[in-house]
């Protein structure tokens, strides 16, 4: 291949891959990570793969933080989540003593990045 031809498609993938790192989501932090594995342990079985076979769907929690509301209208704060998720709510069991402050912590730092 000609030097120069060479030369402008190095560039070129130069170009392209430095465009495609600025659109790429950020990388999650440390609690973040934690909160994600967390969340694929605890919670996408239900409000993601629905594997158990529920009949009624659970709520798609992505952006959650971003509709303003949860589901049941309440507003989308940290407290209400938390509320839910340790006491429950309808056919949403109970996860209290199930995670720790630090879990907890983490589990909502990942909600807050809309599941990525």
């Amino acid at each position: 291949m000609h030097p120069l031809k060479l030369c402008t498609c190095a560039a070129v993938c130069l170009a392209v891959s430095l465009l495609a790192g600025c659109h790429a989501a950020p990388a999650l932090t440390p609690q973040q990570a934690e909160g994600k594995h967390l969340y694929q342990v605890r919670c996408a079985h239900c409000h993601e793969d629905n594997d158990l076979v529920l009949k009624k769907v659970p709520p798609d929690l992505h952006g959650i933080f971003d509709r303003g509301t949860l589901p049941s209208g309440v507003p989308a704060t940290d407290a209400a989540v938390r509320r839910n998720v340790l006491a429950g709510n309808g056919m949403m069991p109970s996860f209290a003593g199930r995670f720790t402050e630090e879990q907890m912590a983490a589990l909502l730092a990942y909600l807050h990045t809309g599941l990525r």
